[in-house]
Formats: structure tokens, C-alpha cells, sequence
């Protein structure tokens, strides 16, 4: 296929591209997936960019997406979660920043063995929302191919083993799939109003070349009026499935068979980092409920190094405690967002200087 494609051939591969992502996103549905609507358009981009079909989307589309995942952070912030973290702020930041330094231990670990570049296994490492992680990736230079392959890895890693753990714990039975944080029945004044939310946040900060302003705007300023109740955040299902997908797109579409290679080549790095990052916030989870009078499926809930949407619904549908599993997941998101940058280049100096070759 060429470079780039004539119109008329362009349009089709886009049409050929937007039923294989239908095709992949609902049978990942069927198989109970998280994130399926962002999943499978990047799979099917990724065969799509391999093959080198030479389409491209361009960034204002990942921009918007970009904002509409930050009013998705900010719907999750609700007054119960506010005064959950206001009640016992002390101990969820203690337990959020033994969460993220588990990650970033990783992160280093990875960089040491040269399995990825520094900032890459930074983000990629990142116990954070998967998409926010990968949006933000390419905001500061990062491979946002490599990031996105870690972070689903390790969505996928926690949904199964969370869901497995609370499975044991309780006998409710779980939820299908991994729905997005999105209301039901919601209004169009209220969708309005969060599409006004994300453009006037993601505006602001663009103008004020905020790092990432295209998600923190909309975020920071959602939470706020979403919080207080000033505005409630609304995110139909299907908008926030057009945003997901458009993310998979635009990182799909940037792989090539020497990135797919490389892909494989770190996998099982990555595999082993996963396994990792799990283990290491299960063991934290067992000495929190020596710490807290919690359970351990909400312990292990609340650390859990997964998506907010997708450890929300397992925590729902179980017997955890959903209002400090979230907190605790919420607040985590906003510190990995906060320090990401910062994390991303002490990682990268973490890495051994390249070898001199000998004359």
C-alpha cells in the first residue's frame, strides 16, 4: 500500500477500518474486556498501520478525546469520594504513594535492563488511568505505542486477578464487562454542559501550554464544578466510546512492523513488570488491613494498580467498600497525573549510560 493513499482509497481503508474495529470491539465486549471500545480500534489500526495502509488522524480529534477522558477523571470525583478523602486523606495518600512508588520501581528496573527507553517504561509503568497514561505519553515525548501496549497488559493482568480475588471473597456475582464511568438517562443540558467543561478546560490550559491541557483543563476544572455541584459531568456512552476509540486509532495507526517488533521483543519484560507491580501492591493491600479496620478485597481493590472504570465495577459488585476504593483510585490518578513528568525523567536518568565502542 502506498505511503499515502488517494482519497477515494483512503475512504475505503477508513470504512475497512471502522467495521474491523466494530468486529473487534464487540467481540472483546462479549469476552468481558475493559476498555473494549478503546481496545479494539487499536488492534485493528495497529494491523491496519503494520500493513502500512498510510492513514493518519490528525491530532485535533486526539486532542478532543484527550478532554472528554479528563471529564471522564472528573465525573468519578463526587462529594462522597471528596469527603472520603477529607475524613481520612492521611492514610489514602499513604496508601496511594506506596502504590505509585511500587510502579515506579518498576519503571526503574525496566529502564536498568534496557527492556524500554526511560520515559516510556515510565508512563508505561505508571499505575494510572491506562488512556489518561497514553494521552499523556505523547504529550512529553514518550512512545505512545510502547505505553499503551504496557498499560492494556496491565489492565488486563488486574481485571483478571482482581476479579479473581473478589470472586473468592464474596459470592456476588460480578458484572459483565468493563463499562465505562458513564451515567444512565443522562440530559442533554447536562452533556452540554460537559462538552462546554472540556472545551473551555482543554482551551485554557492549551493557551497557558499547560502540560497535557488538552486532559488536565477539562479534568481540574470538571472535578471542581462536579464536586461542589456546581455542574454534573455527563458522558453518554456512546461519546465517550467515540473518544476511546479515536484514541486507539491515532496510537494504532503509528505502529509499523519495526515497532511491532520491538513490541514483542520487550513483551516479556513487560509481562514480568506486570506480575510486579500486582504483587507488589497485593502485599501492600495485606499489610493495609493489619494498618485499617478494612477487608482485604477492599484493600486489594483499592491498590490495585488497574483502570478506575474497570476496579469501580468489580467493586461495586462485590463487598467491598466502593466509596474508599474509589477514593483511593481517584486520588491516585491525579498524583500519577501531578508527578508523571517528574517520575518519567528520574526514571530516564535511571538508565546506565550507553557503552563506548572500542577503537
Amino acid at each position: 500500500m502506498s505511503a499515502h493513499p488517494s482519497p477515494g482509497r483512503a475512504l475505503g481503508l477508513w470504512a475497512l477500518l471502522l467495521a474491523a474495529s466494530g468486529l473487534l470491539a464487540y467481540a472483546l465486549t462479549l469476552a468481558r474486556f475493559p476498555a473494549a471500545l478503546l481496545l479494539g480500534p487499536m488492534l485493528a489500526a495497529i494491523a491496519f498501520g503494520v500493513r502500512g495502509a498510510g492513514l493518519a488522524l490528525p491530532k485535533a480529534p486526539f486532542q478532543a478525546a484527550q478532554a472528554l477522558i479528563g471529564c471522564l477523571v472528573a465525573h468519578a470525583v463526587t462529594a462522597e469520594i471528596t469527603g472520603t478523602l477529607l475524613d481520612d486523606g492521611l492514610i489514602i495518600l499513604l496508601v496511594v504513594l506506596v502504590t505509585v512508588a511500587a510502579g515506579a520501581v518498576v519503571g526503574v528496573v525496566l529502564t536498568r535492563l534496557r527492556v524500554l527507553p526511560g520515559t516510556t517504561a515510565a508512563w508505561g509503568s505508571s499505575p494510572g488511568g491506562a488512556a489518561a497514561m497514553v494521552a499523556m505519553a505523547e504529550e512529553y515525548g514518550s512512545d505512545p505505542r510502547l505505553v499503551a501496549f504496557m498499560q492494556y497488559v496491565r489492565v488486563a493482568a488486574v481485571v483478571l486477578s482482581a476479579s479473581l480475588v473478589a470472586r473468592l471473597l464474596t459470592d456476588a456475582d460480578m458484572p459483565a464487562g468493563a463499562g465505562q464511568a458513564a451515567p444512565q438517562g443522562v440530559s442533554a443540558l447536562s452533556v452540554l454542559a460537559t462538552l462546554a467543561i472540556a472545551a473551555l478546560g482543554a482551551g485554557v490550559a492549551l493557551a497557558l501550554r499547560l502540560p497535557a491541557g488538552a486532559l488536565v483543563g477539562p479534568m481540574l476544572l470538571g472535578s471542581a464544578l462536579h464536586a461542589t455541584g456546581v455542574a454534573s459531568i455527563s458522558l453518554p456512552a456512546w461519546l465517550l466510546d467515540g473518544a476511546y476509540a479515536v484514541i486507539g486509532w491515532y496510537v494504532g495507526l503509528r505502529f509499523t512492523r519495526e515497532t511491532l517488533r520491538e513490541t514483542l521483543h520487550a513483551f516479556p519484560g513487560i509481562a514480568a513488570a506486570t506480575l510486579a507491580v500486582i504483587a507488589l501492591c497485593a502485599a501492600w493491600a495485606f499489610g493495609l488491613t493489619r494498618i485499617l479496620p478494612i477487608d482485604f478485597l477492599t484493600a486489594f481493590l483499592a491498590t490495585s494498580p488497574g483502570g478506575l472504570d474497570s476496579v469501580a465495577i468489580i467493586a461495586v459488585g462485590s463487598k467491598a467498600d466502593v466509596s474508599f476504593v474509589l477514593a483511593v483510585q481517584t486520588l491516585r490518578l491525579f498524583v500519577v497525573l501531578i508527578t508523571g513528568p517528574v517520575l518519567a525523567r528520574w526514571i530516564a536518568r535511571a538508565a546506565p549510560p550507553e557503552p563506548t565502542p572500542r577503537s
